[in-house]
């Protein structure tokens, strides 16, 4: 075990020691379902005491957290560390991709085990394990990809989610043909195995016949550079095979989960999906999709325009990013990822000269966190609630980690991040925690980010000073018949996702610009939300209120007097009202 160079130099078990008591206190605990003033005392990595005027022994250490939000620590739902594709290896390994995870807020990521065709699922899975278990700095698990069908994959899929592995979904491939893409007919084998074994199926939707031929004609006709990779799939071929896909679980009676959806066409088949399915469907998003765009692909610098390219694609349309933020917050999409697959500026130069070879993958571990809040809570578009919805508490439900992982509540693990919401940093490549030479969000100021981060009851991110050790992580088991997913509150759930048009109102406007970065809508958004245990206005679906109930929203609860004096614009009109709006049903 090897501590970060930013931190004491001490065995693992004088680190644990030192730090098994914990108090945070006046902070504002925000949760997926309310938000709630009270500390809370952590000892030996859980919390054991939320409220107020606790009873803590002495020894303890104390982090004041006035003014900041207390959330669940960040579960990334779809990493791809020390992968090997397309001739290339990625540049952060599980080391230094959970180390940059942490430095985000993120505390729970999942990888993805991709066997080779004709591999064994238990030999990849031992492979992954083996490299993983001694590097991670914060928890993880494991999703297994189904590369190849046969009845020997079948077999191993049922080994996979026994207890002794610990695995509860597996991933398929619509896409990257003659390598990992199945066919729909096993595809349809592979989620009908899902089903039964009440694991969940994932997959990731692109027409991959329709991309081989169009990449065939674009090579032909001389078009070689990063441009080709998204002009070879549109929005098109990825929003028909989401309905493919969803086509294909509903005849098997299956839930599905699609991974990285990043397109408007994709969404609203999705949309249409989920309101006559059997089982649910969930969809995730990445923070490359509502960080950035596919313009960069025409950018004539080859390592700037290769370091964009992943699949699917980042899509020119420049009203994507907001759309995919309010799909997010309107409960149309569940999650949102990093899909973290990051290669050097050598290895994407592998595809000069035939964008079909440029490895594909892009970073968003560490930022995924920061550029949801500023695109999404500091414009006015989601709540404090939804945000740890979105980045946490979803996942660690549909994951069957719930509540170990993604609540702030006694009990659950000590993986917590103190927010403060005036927080402001310019993200660089240059000041980064990852390996990767290249961010695609390059120059972004953003406001709001982690001043603290708990990871296992350990303080990994100190006051800014990020002190990960290696090694440090567990491997979490992943249950399968998560209750989330095959429990009785989904036996309905299509008739709760109504359908909403994917675009908004134009923003309000401020001397001829978008509404800017601004505290005073993260006080909007605060101010007006209860403080209780569910007082939060996020669009979760849960039934109205009863009209002799007590109204929770009604409050005058605020962090205003906490950013007093502070330059906030108040003439920003926000186009929400207090708490946030409500919309859908979950």
């Amino acid at each position: 075990m090897t501590v970060d160079a930013t931190a004491t130099s001490v065995s693992g078990v004088n680190i644990k020691s030192s730090q098994n008591r914990l108090l945070i206190k006046n902070g504002r605990i925000v949760n997926d379902d309310g938000i709630e003033e009270a500390d809370v005392y952590i000892e030996d990595g859980i919390i054991k005491q939320v409220g107020r005027n606790l009873i803590i022994p002495g020894g303890t250490r104390t982090i004041d957290a006035a003014g900041k939000l207390v959330m669940p620590g960040g579960i990334d739902p779809h990493t791809h560390f020390e992968l090997e594709m397309m001739g290339a290896k990625t540049a952060d390994d599980f080391y230094k991709g959970t180390r940059a995870a942490v430095a985000g807020g993120t505390t729970t990521i999942i990888d993805f085990v991709l066997p080779e065709k004709g591999q064994s699922l238990l030999e990849a899975y031992a492979n992954w394990r083996e490299k993983a278990d001694n590097k991670v700095c914060c928890d993880y698990g494991l999703h297994v990809g189904v590369t190849w069908w046969s009845p020997a994959v079948q077999k191993e899929m049922k080994q996979l989610v026994s207890e002794q592995y610990g695995v509860n979904s597996f991933k398929m491939f619509m896409a990257y043909r003659n390598t990992w893409m199945l066919d729909d007919y096993d595809l349809y084998c592979a989620i009908e195995t899902c089903a039964e074994l009440k694991a969940l199926p994932q997959v990731h939707a692109e027409n991959g016949h329709i991309i081989a031929r169009n990449t065939e004609k674009l090579l032909a006709a001389g078009v070689t550079r990063p441009e080709g990779h998204q002009l070879s799939r549109d929005e098109e071929v990825e929003s028909e095979a989401v309905n493919r896909a969803c086509v294909i679980a509903n005849q098997a009676n299956s839930p599905l989960y699609i991974v990285h959806m990043m397109s408007k066409s994709a969404v609203r088949a999705l949309q249409l999906a989920r309101n006559k399915q059997k089982q649910p469907v969930y969809g995730e998003t990445l923070a490359a999709t509502v960080g950035t765009d596919g313009t960069h692909y025409r950018n004539s610098c080859f390592r700037h325009a290769a370091a964009h390219v992943l699949s699917p694609p980042l899509r020119p349309d420049p009203s994507t990013p907001q759309a995919m933020v309010e799909a997010l917050a309107d409960d149309h999409l569940q999650l949102i990822g990093s899909d973290n697959c990051t290669f050097h500026e050598k290895d994407k130069e592998i595809g000069k000269g035939n964008f079909s070879k440029i490895p594909n993958g892009v970073n968003g571990v560490e930022d995924r966190m920061t550029i949801l809040w500023q695109k999404g809570v500091n414009t006015g578009i989601m709540d404090p609630c939804r945000f740890v919805a979105v980045t946490s508490s979803s996942a660690a439900k549909i994951f069957n980690l719930w509540p170990q992982k993604g609540r702030v509540a006694v009990n659950s693990d000590a993986d917590i991040v103190v927010w403060d919401p005036r927080l402001e940093k310019t993200i660089t490549a240059a000041s980064h925690k990852q390996a990767v030479d290249f961010n695609i969000f390059e120059g972004q100021h953003v406001v709001g980010g982690p001043q603290y981060v708990i990871v296992n009851g350990r303080v990994c991110l100190d006051d800014g000073e990020l002190r990960v050790v290696e090694g440090l992580g567990k491997f979490l088991k992943t249950p399968i018949n998560s209750p989330y997913v095959y429990g009785e509150q989904n036996l309905s759930h299509a008739d709760h996702d109504l359908l909403e048009p994917l675009s908004r109102d134009s923003p309000d406007r401020v001397n001829g610009s978008s509404v800017p970065t601004d505290l005073a809508l993260v006080n909007k958004h605060l101010e007006g939300l209860s403080v209780t245990s569910s007082g939060c206005s996020t669009p979760t679906g849960r039934k109205m209120r009863d009209p002799m109930q007590r109204d929770l929203q009604n409050s005058t609860f605020s962090i205003s007097k906490e950013t007093e004096g502070l330059d906030t614009k108040t003439s920003v009109r926000v186009r929400n009202p207090p708490g946030g709006k409500s919309s859908g049903l979950w």
